[in-house]
């Protein structure tokens, strides 16, 4: 099953009223509808780009975890720097709504069995993106300055790669963020001027495939993300899995060489459209393609690291904005609802989404 490819170029490049531009925007609203996930295309983006950071970061993620240990932040609970290897644990594991979703998919279907799973061996690294707010914010610990590593070889070329590369990232989701209201009937500016001080994060993970490279080995287990939209460019190991809505099925995530990269709704988006838009629920595990990668690379690449990179990117609502479902899309998330319960299909529980920051929603 493929996801629906989004030309951003045509939001950019032509007026708001114009035809093409509303027929894709309302494409990339029903993608996210649909599937909770949708591949976009953004010419601005370098593949050359993409390269270079995952060159950086291979060569980071190959220290010695005593180096590396210099670089975490736990007293700001991880918001900043590096997280080490089976610190972050799926909440799924111990979510009875989320056990519940997977235990209705059929056995064929669901991820790989996470209800014992220890945490993940996957290491992350939080570098912000985000513009300071003009006021006092309420939550100063989620908008911390960034950690720069120490060692020589990497720190040199450090804030350069990640500024460059983290800043294609967000000027893309920005813009779908944009499009994507304007595809819902909002003013366009509706959900960016909400993000535009949010405390976006570049946060690569990864995983050390000499280690943790065997068949079904979960790497990322089954989640939704808490944030507004997240993107991510291509990786050089295949694994990630995500399930469209109301399909019930598994769909390995293929994005194509180039200009594209792969959009996933998270929960600040289900949570403003009232669930008209679900988080898109994900995993990243090893599967048959990730091994045969493995081994491609090991004889084309002997002397770089064996380290599974996301390049993932994760775009906020500000932390100070007032979280609230938009009366017109509830109206429409109500519809929906119906329209999935009266042909048989499973749309999940019913969720109640009360007014709060985006601070407390996040820290929650």
């Amino acid at each position: 099953m493929d996801l629906p490819i989004i030309d951003l170029d045509i939001f950019l490049n032509k007026p708001r009223e114009d035809p093409e531009v509303i027929q894709e925007s309302k494409k990339a609203a029903e993608a996210l509808i649909v599937y909770g996930a949708l591949v976009l295309h953004d010419s601005r983006v370098s593949e050359e780009d993409n390269t270079v950071f995952l060159d950086l970061l291979e060569d980071y993620f190959a220290q010695s975890e005593e180096v590396l240990k210099q670089d975490e932040r736990p007293e700001l609970s991880y918001q900043v720097g590096v997280t080490l290897e089976n610190t972050e644990k799926p909440k799924c594991a111990v979510d009875e709504p989320c056990l519940n979703i997977i235990a209705r998919l059929d056995p064929s279907e669901r991820p790989l069995d996470i209800s014992a799973h220890a945490p993940d061996p996957k290491c992350r690294f939080f570098w912000k993106m985000s513009e300071k707010p003009p006021y006092e914010t309420q939550f100063p610990g989620l908008n911390a300055s960034n950690v720069v590593p120490q060692a020589e070889h990497i720190r040199s070329r450090w804030p350069g790669i990640m500024e460059k590369w983290g800043k294609s990232m967000k000027d893309a989701v920005a813009g779908l963020a944009a499009m994507t209201a304007v595809g819902l009937g909002l003013p366009g500016e509706t959900f960016s001027e909400a993000g535009k001080y949010g405390p976006h994060i570049l946060a690569p993970t990864a995983s050390d495939l000499v280690k943790y490279g065997t068949k079904d080995t979960i790497l990322a287990g089954f989640h939704t993300d808490l944030n507004f939209l997240t993107i991510h460019g291509r990786s050089r190991y295949p694994g990630l899995h995500i399930w469209a809505r109301n399909t019930g099925k598994r769909i390995p995530v293929r994005i194509p060489n180039g200009n594209y990269l792969l959009v996933q709704a998270g929960k600040q988006l289900e949570h403003v459209t009232g669930g008209l838009i679900k988080a898109g629920f994900h995993e990243v595990v090893v599967n048959e393609r990730t091994i045969q990668t493995i081994e491609r690379r090991k004889l084309e690449n002997p002397d770089r690291p064996l380290v599974r990179i996301s390049s993932t990117f994760f775009w906020h609502l500000s932390s100070d904005f007032d979280l609230a479902p938009i009366p017109a899309l509830v109206a429409k998330a109500r519809t929906l609802r119906a329209e999935q319960i009266n042909l048989g299909k499973d749309d999940g529980d019913e969720v109640v989404y009360e007014p709060m920051k985006v601070g407390h929603q996040v820290q929650k």
